[in-house]
């Protein structure tokens, strides 16, 4: 029969356990956290934004706008990366507050790097996926709705992460503000056999056609090439340049 100093020894040692263990804390540390309010979000810097991913018979092609906002009523940058190289082989974009955004790819591109050390081996994208989703449901990136893009040995990939860490896989997906307008073009123009070269001119004729009428988007392209040689990001002031 359990004694009550016995009881407590375990009660304290169970407790302790729980508080250590958490399934979505990166294996770097803890997550970063801060008390930003919902409506403080209304005075932070916002990608509005259009993203487009697209998986084809070379790889993957990202596009991206490359309008900032204040509040989502001043352009406050013209000319913003929005998709970066966060492992040898793949890329995600920035979709909602500029700063979750940025400390999310941070955080991912350490991990990927940390893996990689440890086990001498590139992270499949199904893991990185899957750690994205865990970063978004359980870290304070706030509204971020990111596509991963990428290749590994089963072939090209493409996900979207929705705010709440749901991570969804399809041919092409596009999010952001003006991704009706995108996705209207997209179900017109893919087809399963396209070529990086095809993509990359129906990725950008869809952020195009999102700028035309999304306040939230324009200023440009950002284009992504990924292939098994690596991660290739151009941007374009004009999208006559690419399509």
């Amino acid at each position: 029969m359990r004694t009550p100093t016995h009881d407590s020894e375990f009660s304290r040692t169970a407790d302790r356990l729980a508080d250590d263990t958490n399934p979505y804390d990166p294996e770097v540390g803890s997550l970063p956290q801060n008390d930003l309010s919902l409506s403080d979000l209304e005075n932070v810097n916002k990608t509005g934004t259009t993203t487009i991913g697209i998986s084809t018979a070379d790889g993957v092609v990202i596009a991206t706008d490359m309008r900032a906002s204040l509040g989502g009523r001043f352009v406050s940058n013209k000319n913003v990366q929005k998709v970066e190289q966060i492992h040898p082989n793949a890329a995600l974009t920035l979709v909602g507050s500029v700063g979750g955004a940025q400390s999310f790819i941070s955080t991912l591109r350490a991990e990927v790097n940390l893996y990689e050390a440890r086990r001498g081996e590139q992270m499949s994208m199904e893991a990185l996926s899957t750690l994205a989703g865990n970063f978004a449901r359980g870290g304070p990136f706030f509204a971020i709705h990111p596509i991963l893009g990428g290749i590994d040995e089963e072939g090209s990939h493409v996900y979207s992460i929705d705010p709440a860490g749901g991570v969804m896989e399809d041919d092409y997906t596009v999010t952001g503000s003006g991704m009706q307008l995108a996705y209207g073009h997209l179900e017109q123009e893919y087809e399963d056999d396209l070529s990086n070269d095809e993509a990359t001119t129906i990725a950008a004729q869809g952020i195009k056609s999102a700028a035309e009428r999304d306040t939230g988007s324009g200023n440009g392209v950002f284009l992504c090439e990924i292939t098994e040689e690596g991660v290739d990001i151009h941007g374009h002031n004009e999208f006559e340049e690419v399509i």
